[in-house]
């Protein structure tokens, strides 16, 4: 049966590379979808591509939209049967001279809504010996909130109850409320735990369901990567290139065997990071 992988976020930096690093590694008959929200770049980074074995296709795709997330879904099922790789990968990036308050709706819309919308999609139509993979960071731990704090991600049961969390959050940060409730300046924090914590609150539904089907979700950190989003705000040295990180992502998702003890966790370099 041909493999179908699908990455969202792929017309630049990790995105593009892991489309490459699929097309290559994937063989004749396979098929990956290269999205993205705006149809130019998405054809510029279509045109990059190169040394592909399998068949490179490209979708336009913007995750804020929930009905085009839906219609992504039941198209890929309707015409495959189902999805094998999932890279969720989109990130809508920000820089240091933002006011939190002024970005903070669409931030959250993409970031954390757009994971969880793709999620409630994809999933169902994730074929056994499928491999889900949110792209999140180490900053999605949760240690990195105040103790106050984490029990809002910890204890939340649902999809529903990750992203009214969420919600709330975004909200405390528009109307100015976000430090006097203790949450950090830097909102990539949230948004990174939120993503982790939507993972782990899925797989304790899907856990059993999963790995007998030897299906794989997990949220992935893949370290310091040189892009355009991660230089405003990091020092650059020693950081990977884009296709540097693809490889242990890759790794993941197209290795022979995987550790069940990864499944529902926060991994680096194929190492669980520590929630609490």
């Amino acid at each position: 049966m041909s493999k179908i992988a699908l990455v969202t976020g792929a017309n630049q930096g990790l995105g593009l590379a892991l489309v490459e690093g699929l097309a290559r590694r994937l063989g004749p008959g396979d098929v990956v979808y290269l999205t993205g929200r705006d149809a130019g770049r998405v054809a510029a980074a279509r045109e990059r591509v190169t040394g592909a074995r399998a068949e490179v296709r490209t979708r336009l795709l913007d995750v804020r939209d929930g009905d085009a997330v839906t219609a992504l879904a039941r198209d890929v099922h309707a015409d495959h049967g189902g999805v094998d790789v999932v890279f969720s990968n989109h990130y809508l990036r920000t820089v240091p001279e933002d006011v939190p308050a002024d970005v903070i709706g669409p931030y959250v819309d993409a970031n954390n809504l757009g994971t969880t919308r793709m999620l409630r999609a994809l999933l169902p139509v994730l074929r056994p010996g499928g491999r889900y993979v949110v792209v999140s960071s180490s900053l999605g731990l949760l240690r990195e909130l105040p103790p106050r704090l984490r029990p809002r991600f910890d204890e939340a049961g649902t999809l529903d109850e990750i992203d009214a969390v969420v919600m709330a959050w975004r909200d405390a940060v528009l109307s100015g409320r976000a430090a006097e409730e203790g949450w950090p300046e830097f909102i990539n924090i949230p948004s990174k735990v939120g993503q982790v914590a939507a993972v782990r609150t899925l797989a304790r539904q899907r856990r059993a369901e999963d790995l007998a089907h030897d299906r794989l979700l997990v949220a992935t950190c893949p370290g310091m990567i040189d892009t355009a989003s991660s230089r405003p705000w990091f020092d650059m040295t020693g950081a990977q290139t884009p296709r540097e990180a693809a490889v242990a992502l890759l790794d993941l998702t197209l290795g022979p065997d995987v550790d069940p003890a990864l499944y529902g966790e926060l991994v680096r370099f194929g190492k669980v990071l520590s929630w609490p």
